[in-house]
């Protein structure tokens, strides 16, 4: 990422890389953070805290800024981790919902297929006795004709 200051406005463009055995994208465009989001590094390792109760008040200070820092950072991901807690449970339901439709498609279709088979062995039925009947209506004439 790279940063870009100019006219007392700040822009810092990044990469976030997750990994998992799935695959999965995120994609956006911009991004706004308010507030102060500056500030000078300082490692508690260069605190003085021997020359006095001012330094260690300064010190304090320095560990209190740094841990509200952290705190603000902690709260900013918490907030991102709940948008990507709520869009994997909507897209599970999401999943879940078109799976359900796909099944009452193919339901659907599988009880019109088997009103049509039913359909077809009635007709099929029904040809087979008039063609019997049709069949002994020659040997009914002969008989009456005195064969």
């Amino acid at each position: 990422g790279g940063t870009d200051s100019s006219a007392g406005t700040s822009s810092f463009s990044s990469k976030l890389e997750l990994s998992s055995n799935d695959t999965f994208s995120i994609s956006g465009t911009t991004g706004t953070i308010s507030g102060d989001t500056g500030s000078t590094q300082t490692k508690v390792s260069s605190l003085d805290i021997s020359t006095g109760a001012a330094s260690a008040q300064s010190a304090l200070a320095t560990i209190d800024s740094a841990l509200a820092q952290i705190d603000n950072q902690r709260a900013d991901l918490g907030a991102v981790q709940n948008r990507f807690d709520y869009t994997i449970s909507n897209l599970a339901n999401i999943q879940e919902n078109v799976s359900a439709s796909r099944g009452r498609i193919q339901d659907t279709d599988f009880a019109v297929e088997t009103a049509n088979l039913t359909k077809n062995q009635i007709l099929q039925q029904a040809g087979t006795s008039i063609l019997a009947q049709a069949n002994q209506i020659p040997q009914a004439a002969i008989s009456l004709i005195g064969g």
